[in-house]
């Protein structure tokens, strides 16, 4: 494994360090009669979420649920959503959709300034026609691009953002969620987890744009 890979993979596990101790505080608080707000952490631009440090987003060209080719590079000068999705997910995937569809709502005019983009985990069934259900199914045809590719085209962004996926034959059994936030100059700069609020995403692409 390399420095890159392992600095990756460093963030992801602090990143649910944080949610844990976050968590076993919230616990404490309720017992106590006290309340603490979600996703308390903060990078050093205010950011709420994991602080990557601005480091460059890597790479990736992929094709999205029109069948188009899409890269991370023509997104630059609008700050980006970057998560890992797929079209068959039965619980956490369909509710990253929604929450999603949500911050769109929220932005109003502002929405066409933010690019999101859902990678697929699951290259053997997300076809270009099941990442159009799926995007129709959520509301999200026109917010964002929902990108496949085949095993060998997806592994490298996996690995590239640390994302794991266990797949059975079939199916995926687990996969890392995450949702990386990317500035306009194309910089990582903080991590949510599937705990996200539509408020705390809102607000971070606010204070991007």
């Amino acid at each position: 494994m390399n420095g890159r890979v392992a600095s990756r993979l460093s963030v992801v596990t602090l990143a649910l360090l944080v949610v844990l101790v976050v968590a076993l505080s919230s616990l404490r608080s309720i017992s106590s009669g006290q309340s603490l707000p979600s996703n308390p952490a903060t990078d050093g631009a205010g950011l709420q979420g994991t602080d990557l440090g601005g480091v460059p987003a890597p790479a990736f060209r992929l094709t999205d649920q029109f069948g188009k080719p899409v890269s991370l590079a023509q997104f630059r000068g609008k700050p980006v959503v970057l998560t890992f999705l797929y079209t068959h997910c039965p619980d956490v995937c369909p509710l990253i959709a929604e929450q999603l569809h949500s911050v769109m709502l929220d932005l109003g005019q502002e929405a066409q300034h933010v690019g999101v983009l859902a990678i697929s985990v699951e290259p053997t069934r997300d076809t270009i026609a099941a990442a159009l259900a799926f995007s129709q199914a959520h509301h999200m045809t026109t917010y964002w691009q929902f990108l496949v590719g085949t095993q060998a085209q997806l592994s490298p962004v996996w690995t590239a953002y640390a994302i794991g996926a266990q797949q059975e034959t079939t199916t995926v059994s687990m996969h890392t969620t995450a949702l990386y936030v990317i500035d306009k100059q194309g910089r990582e700069r903080t991590l949510l987890d599937q705990t996200f609020t539509p408020a705390q995403l809102t607000g971070i692409l606010r204070a991007l744009l």
